[in-house]
């Protein structure tokens, strides 16, 4: 009968303990930046490249993008997603009010470079809940960028 006590109590404690490692890594995990869950400098650059990718193919959207300097633009995309993501970035370009003053972008056209982003990050193999921490992040900025 002492056998079996002590083998409950065997399972209980490994149950525990089990138990213990997992809450402490999902603690961890959420303390981890959106800049290190989306795989750090080499993930934001994915996301970059493959959000220029969706940009080339979209004619709403390239229209903006005619006379910018790629390059240029796709360098301060990432330093500027590395800083909101949290990353150890800083952005060296003009704040969004002033990259996007002039360009008359609409609620629509807004929209479309959404879900072009969301298209870049699943591409990247980013996951969902993930896009939405970028994306909440982002989303401040809005005001700075539509109807100006």
């Amino acid at each position: 009968m002492n056998q079996i006590k002590n083998l409950k109590y065997s399972y209980l404690v490994v149950l525990v303990l089990v138990m213990a490692a997992w809450l402490n890594a999902c603690a961890m995990h959420q303390q981890r930046t959106v800049y290190e869950q989306v795989g750090g400098q080499a993930g934001v650059e994915k996301i970059s490249d493959a959000f220029i990718d969706e940009i080339q193919y979209d004619k709403q959207i390239l229209a903006f993008f005619l006379d910018t300097n790629i390059d240029r633009f796709r360098e301060k995309f990432i330093e500027h997603m590395c800083v909101h993501l949290g990353g150890p970035c800083t952005y060296t370009g003009d704040n969004m009010l002033q990259v996007h003053q002039g360009m008359n972008i609409t609620e629509a056209d807004f929209n479309r470079v959404v879900e072009l982003l969301i298209n870049a990050m699943t591409k990247a193999a980013i996951p969902h809940r993930v896009q939405n921490q970028l994306l909440a992040k982002l989303a401040p900025m809005r005001a700075d960028m539509i109807y100006h």
